[in-house]
């Protein structure tokens, strides 16, 4: 009975050993993942991603001395929110790995995504298989420089969003958060994802790029310069343009309700009148008639003086 149950006991063995090889060498896919959007460094420079030509990624690819195969597995064991005492500095990207050492290269020309400050940022992190746990994002602050290494101090010492069990769709998982307000130019998007149904806690980095700060100058546009009203006109030293014809007559000019003739013909007509030699500028009549030489002080009176004078003048000819 004893050696029957012994070679049982060694048959069920050997039959067994494929199975648990098999699950041994399954087990790091336990928890797997990284941001694909905004792009991480990790994703855009796998076999899987589109950036692997760049001379970001040959130069991350080179420092590692292989390809970035497993980019969902970027992960340690047991941090349990001690992410500044176990990540060292300069080595935030890797998360201190030595097969992501590539990834902490501080260069300027990472594949990055376009922001705007202050909008909201829709975030999809690619997962293999799904856990629960929570997002911490953090952004680098306000100067940050992408040509040194990434630095603990060169982020808040809080996130700008925490996300606990987001909903899983289509192999990622997909939130929205509000992105600070007052950022510019390259900067990194630091992502920590804490499993709470494994030990482990995920580490990633994206370079994304928000537009560069407006310089204020003088001007209209700066708000601080002077403005030039619309209302007042433009001053020019080029003299005022001639009236047109159907303008208002200016002084000197014949007027189209007057005579054609100039008011030195008038003048002419009255000088030898008694109309003309009179101090108080009145004719026999008592009339006031206006003895100045501008065509517009010429009236109608003064017109009508002059017919007068012409038709006495002919009548004391024709009597002499």
């Amino acid at each position: 009975m004893y050696r029957l149950s012994a070679c049982h006991r060694t048959a069920a063995f050997v039959m067994a050993a494929p199975v648990l090889l098999t699950a041994a060498a399954g087990s790091p896919a336990a928890a797997h993942g990284a941001p694909t959007d905004p792009v991480s460094r990790v994703s855009a420079c796998s076999p899987e991603g589109d950036s692997q030509g760049t001379a970001a990624c040959e130069a991350a690819i080179a420092a590692n001395g292989a390809p970035f195969t497993a980019w969902d597995n970027m992960r340690i064991a047991g941090v349990n929110g001690r992410d500044r005492e176990v990540v060292p500095d300069g080595q935030l990207c890797s998360g201190g790995l030595a097969p992501y050492k590539g990834l902490d290269l501080a260069r300027a020309d990472w594949p990055s995504t376009r922001l705007s400050p202050g909008s909201t940022l829709n975030l999809t992190y690619r997962t293999t298989i799904p856990h629960t746990g929570t997002f911490k994002l953090f952004l680098t602050k306000p100067g940050y420089d992408p040509t040194e290494p990434l630095k603990w101090s060169d982020l808040p010492e809080k996130p700008f969003a925490s996300i606990t069990d987001p909903p899983l769709r289509d192999g990622s998982y997909r939130f929205s958060a509000k992105l600070p307000a007052d950022r510019s130019g390259r900067h990194v998007l630091y992502t920590i994802w804490q499993n709470t149904s494994t030990v482990d806690t995920y580490y990633s980095c994206s370079d994304v790029v928000f537009p560069a700060a407006k310089k204020t100058g003088s001007g209209a546009n700066s708000g601080t310069g002077e403005r030039t009203s619309e209302a007042e006109p433009a001053k020019t030293d080029k003299p005022a343009p001639a009236a047109s014809a159907e303008s208002t007559p200016t002084e000197g000019s014949p007027s189209p309700l007057e005579p054609s003739w100039t008011p030195g013909d008038v003048q002419a007509e009255v000088a030898d009148s008694p109309v003309a030699s009179a101090s108080d500028g009145s004719d026999d009549s008592g009339a006031l008639v206006p003895l100045a030489a501008g065509g517009a002080t010429v009236s109608v009176l003064a017109v009508a003086a002059v017919l007068f004078l012409r038709g006495r003048g002919r009548r004391s000819r024709i009597g002499d």
